[in-house]
């Protein structure tokens, strides 16, 4: 296949919980679209949560990499074309060592999450279906989400520097004690890596961007990465480009520049 891979975070880069995608972000990224370029968006969300921006961009094939890299999204069928699963005993045992009083959500793909406890209002996509703390161990999943709601982000990345858990992966956010987990080897840069291959993309035709500590791998391995303005300094530290925030229309800024280049 022809064209370019662009890889495109979502919360923080594409839009946030208070700023929707921009008429200008959007006409951006129809822009690479209409040039034959693929787009994919690639974010710790589960698929559920990716739709309602898949539509909003009018994206109406090609693929969104979900869950820090655990599911492939087929953007024309909604369907997950490879799950990773995870097994979510051993991370829960060292959660509950280290840092108490987590509630978790295991991700069932499609349908929303089993939750050792309510989550807030929109902090998920899909259905809380509760499970006892110990049958969530027992569970395989592609994302477990931790979320501490009485404790510090602070508090939680201290405690957590402690744990070795060489089968996960793991990404705490930046702003909130709020943590991914997912299978060791699973991240946004490697179900990217094995996309570019399957559509025969050249390494030095792959453009990404995003804020998050889960980004830098992704960052690292583009031919260009594009930091956000708000990004922390270990994700500005690995882009050659830092750009705009969400509110200044940043990525719209970066994608144009980009494109006024390579085209």
């Amino acid at each position: 296949m022809t064209g370019r891979l662009v890889a495109l975070d979502i919360d923080g880069t594409l839009t946030t919980s208070r700023q929707p995608v921009s008429p200008r972000v959007r006409a951006a990224v129809r822009a690479v679209v209409e040039g034959g370029d693929h787009v994919v968006l690639a974010t710790g969300r589960p698929a559920l949560a990716v739709r309602p921006v898949v539509e909003d961009l009018a994206l109406s094939n090609g693929f969104a990499v979900c869950s820090n890299g655990a599911v492939l999204l087929d953007v024309s069928s909604r369907r997950a074309l490879h799950i990773q699963p995870v097994s979510l005993g051993l991370i829960l045992a060292a959660f509950d060592r280290q840092a108490p009083g987590a509630l978790y959500a295991a991700e069932v793909v499609g349908v929303g999450n089993h939750v050792s406890g309510r989550f807030p209002d929109g902090a998920l996509t899909g259905r809380q279906i509760p499970l006892p703390r110990k049958e969530i161990a027992d569970c395989w999943a592609p994302r477990l989400a931790a979320w501490w709601p009485s404790r510090s982000l602070e508090d939680v990345r201290q405690r957590l520097s402690h744990i070795a858990l060489p089968e996960v992966a793991m990404t705490l956010d930046h702003d909130r004690p709020w943590l991914i987990a997912v299978a060791a080897g699973v991240s946004k840069m490697t179900t990217l890596e094995r996309l570019r291959v399957r559509l025969d993309i050249p390494q030095d035709a792959t453009f990404a961007a995003g804020d998050g500590n889960n980004d830098v791998e992704m960052l690292t391995w583009a031919a260009h990465a594009v930091a956000m303005g708000d990004a922390p300094a270990a994700v500005r530290a690995v882009a050659d480009t830092v750009t705009g925030t969400v509110a200044e229309d940043g990525l719209a800024t970066a994608l144009n520049a980009w494109l006024a280049k390579v085209r």
